[in-house]
């Protein structure tokens, strides 16, 4: 246990949370919530004894004072987690200023964000000294982000308003796999600096799931570039939002070779030194780059798509996610080996120590072994798979069973873990409904707590579920055109506050250009703003929001502003993308049936999230849709049901018009 921080006297869990403690003296409309001290005392129990805790805290529950509290009074150093920005910033800016000025908790906390969220004083000198714009309508934000640039105190992106495809931050930002670390002539006033050594002197370090990890990859990589870390050392971590934690562990564990990673290698070395022999490998590195990635698509494109392939020069090709299996680059392996060979020679000419040419002795190693690994694809534990997207094309490996990497690489070198959500439990026959998270986490054989706390919101007088009854399952051809109709109505009469999420950016776009023109109130899109921009105007003037997957978890909008979700269909993930499979085929093997024990369970925890967004207070009143009427005539269905809170449930849109004049 770390001896650097010490609780104060006479301050504990109870005395904080409990009737009469110091938060009911410090908020005038406080409320105690038993559910909320039991939790706070469950993670006490946690971090003192180094247990592991699962803990599913309903809506409504306060889980996030309940970690934070027995987190500072531990005196260990703690990792708080998040899936989302949103709740990590919420934590920082909102939560724990109220434990440390109201409360007294002398908190010591530090924000830290993912290093491609912050401005790099580096690129931004060198763009700004010539300025090339991807696109003409990029150039519009830059007059502005500019003045921002040079007055922000933190560097974070989150602080502007540029759109979230907003191409030319790629070009003023910067990743561990470029930087250039402590031989950086900014390293001093580097905005990942600064924010990493005050986090050094902090108690709590507020982080976001996929920071945590990369951090974790590259600990376990063994790079001799520590300063590309940003965590320092920790006791303990407690993942809030862990329901996301596997996708995320899942692409940190995993590796990347991509024909744009790979050409900017090339450009990044020959734009950043004169040494002729370097040069030469470059120059070398872009024809082998193409060569090899031209050999991949010749063995893939004709079983994609069955036409002759496309050079990656050219911006015609595409297909779906392509899983790979030990023969299927079989062809492309002599190209990868003249590839090696010109990223090994990179690797030995550019010495780790030197100023300049550090970075790039380091970046050849990764992108030969990530090469090396996806070319082979014969590990059984992991899948292989291609994907393209524009010219670029990426290879890719991941585990198949990402539980077992957190038990080897996590588990053992902590005190205690502490994994909470709203959604932990599925609906199960089994002993208990944590058996799905237990087996996904890598828990299995190790000794965990659990606890489960029900909202205390009255749902069944608060919501209402709709599922149109007469509409056809979401794989007819007339179903985006009739769930359309529904959203319209829908949204006439909520007037509004509304949020439309949709299980692909593709059913998003089509139903949102049936819809949108036929709207009175604001419509809002994603990807039209950053998130926390669109959250902003949603709350200005009663809107309709239409979004995918990043807004189907972690935002919290309560009171009338949001007063309907309607969801597009059940939110299955594909079965035939690669991971997906291969977890499927993992379960198979083992003698389970994927589709009750794996797919389901997945999907269900999903609409859980999705639901959740609507009742946020006990004020709240509203209604959930969902255009999948698979719920109603599947023999699966009942388990998501079972896995919703207890709400009334109807299937006429007049049932839905009474109860909402009713309120």
């Amino acid at each position: 246990m770390s001896e650097r921080w010490k609780p104060p006297d006479g301050l504990t869990v109870d005395n904080i949370l409990g009737p009469g403690g110091a938060l009911s003296g410090a908020l005038d409309d406080y409320e105690h919530r038993p559910a909320q001290l039991k939790m706070a005392n469950a993670v006490k129990h946690a971090l003192d004894a180094g247990r592991f805790l699962l803990a599913e805290a309903g809506t409504g529950t306060g889980k996030t004072l309940a970690y934070l509290v027995p987190a500072v009074l531990s005196g260990k150093r703690v990792i708080i987690s998040t899936a989302t920005r949103t709740l990590q910033e919420q934590i920082f800016t909102k939560d724990l200023p109220l434990l440390r000025d109201e409360v007294g908790l002398p908190v010591t906390a530090a924000l830290l964000k993912g290093r491609n969220n912050y401005l790099c004083a580096a690129r931004f000198e060198r763009f700004e000294q010539q300025p090339l714009f991807s696109q003409p309508q990029d150039a519009e934000h830059w007059d502005t982000f500019r003045e921002w640039a040079m007055e922000t105190e933190s560097g974070d992106r989150s602080e502007t308003n540029v759109p979230d495809d907003w191409n030319t931050w790629f070009q003023v930002s910067t990743t561990s796999e470029a930087c250039t670390g402590a031989r950086c002539q900014f390293y001093e006033q580097c905005f990942v600096t600064r924010a990493r050594r005050q986090a050094t002197e902090c108690q709590l370090i507020v982080v976001n799931h996929a920071l945590f990890f990369a951090d974790l990859a590259l600990k376990l990589r063994g790079s001799s570039e520590l300063e590309l870390g940003v965590l320092p050392a920790y006791d303990a971590v407690v993942f809030d939002e862990a329901h996301a934690l596997e996708d995320v562990a899942t692409e940190y564990f995993g590796l990347t070779a991509s024909s744009g990673r790979l050409a900017n290698l090339a450009t990044d070395i020959l734009s950043r030194t004169k040494h002729a022999t370097l040069t030469a490998l470059a120059l070398e590195l872009r024809t082998r780059t193409e060569r090899f990635f031209a050999s991949v698509l010749s063995a893939l494109v004709p079983v994609a798509n069955g036409d002759a392939p496309t050079l990656p020069s050219e911006d015609a090709f595409e297909f779906s996610d392509r899983r790979l299996l030990p023969e299927t680059l079989a062809d492309a392996r002599p190209q990868a080996t003249t590839l090696l060979d010109t990223l090994g020679a990179i690797s030995a000419l550019c010495p780790p120590e030197d100023l300049d040419l550090g970075a790039f002795h380091r970046r050849a190693l990764e992108a030969a072994n990530a090469v090396e690994v996806t070319v082979q694809a014969n590990d059984p534990t992991q899948v292989y798979w291609a994907s393209s997207r524009g010219r670029t094309l990426t290879l890719r490996a991941a585990p198949i069973d990402v539980g077992e990497s957190l038990s080897r690489f996590l588990y053992d070198s902590v005190d205690s873990v502490v994994f909470t959500s709203a959604t932990l439990r599925t609906a199960s026959a089994a002993k208990t409904g944590f058996d799905y998270a237990v087996a996904r986490l890598g828990l299995t054989g190790r000794s965990w707590d659990a606890l489960e706390l029900d909202s205390p919101f009255d749902y069944s007088r608060q919501a209402v579920l709709y599922v149109p009854g007469y509409l056809p399952e979401p794989s007819a051809p007339e179903w985006t055109l009739l769930f359309a109709r529904e959203v319209f109505q829908l949204l006439r009469l909520s007037g509004g506050r509304a949020f439309v999420l949709f299980t692909s950016l593709r059913h998003m776009d089509a139903v949102h250009a049936l819809v949108a023109p036929h709207l009175q109130v604001p419509v809002l899109k994603q990807g039209d703003a950053p998130r926390r921009a669109l959250l902003e105007r949603f709350l200005e003037a009663p809107s309709v929001l239409f979004a995918s997957q990043s807004f189907w978890e972690g935002v919290d909008v309560p009171g009338d502003a949001l007063s309907m979700v309607i969801i597009d269909r059940l939110p299955f993930a594909p079965p035939n993308e690669p991971l997906q499979a291969a977890r499927m085929d993992a379960v198979r093997e083992a003698g389970g049936r994927p589709f009750d024990e794996f797919q389901v369970p997945q999907a269900a925890l999903a609409l859980r999230q999705g639901f959740g967004r609507l009742i946020r207070t006990a004020k709240d009143r509203g209604v959930v849709a969902l255009g999948d009427v698979r719920i109603l005539r599947k023999r699966y269905g009942a388990k998501f049901f079972e896995s919703l809170p207890p709400v009334r449930r109807v299937v006429k849109f007049d049932d839905v018009r009474t109860w909402w004049n009713a309120g």
